[in-house]
């Protein structure tokens, strides 16, 4: 809980609408994420973070944390 996660694009199931402009993230055998902003906008981070070689460079802020 808390800290930094990186999410691979491989590693998703699905994404889901949440509360309060956030969405959860769900992750092959693993817990869903809760993370800031719509699904739409997590969606675009996350293909737009996958490069070439299909390596994750930035993810969504989890919900509830700053990003100092």
């Amino acid at each position: 809980r808390g800290g930094n996660y990186m999410v691979v694009a491989s590693n998703i199931a699905w994404l889901r609408t949440g509360e309060n402009g956030q969405t959860n993230v769900g992750i092959v055998g693993g817990t869903p994420l809760l993370v800031v902003g719509t699904m739409e906008e997590v969606a675009e981070i996350i293909l737009g973070a996958t490069n070439a070689d299909g390596a994750s460079s930035a993810v969504p802020s989890p919900a509830g944390s700053t990003v100092n």
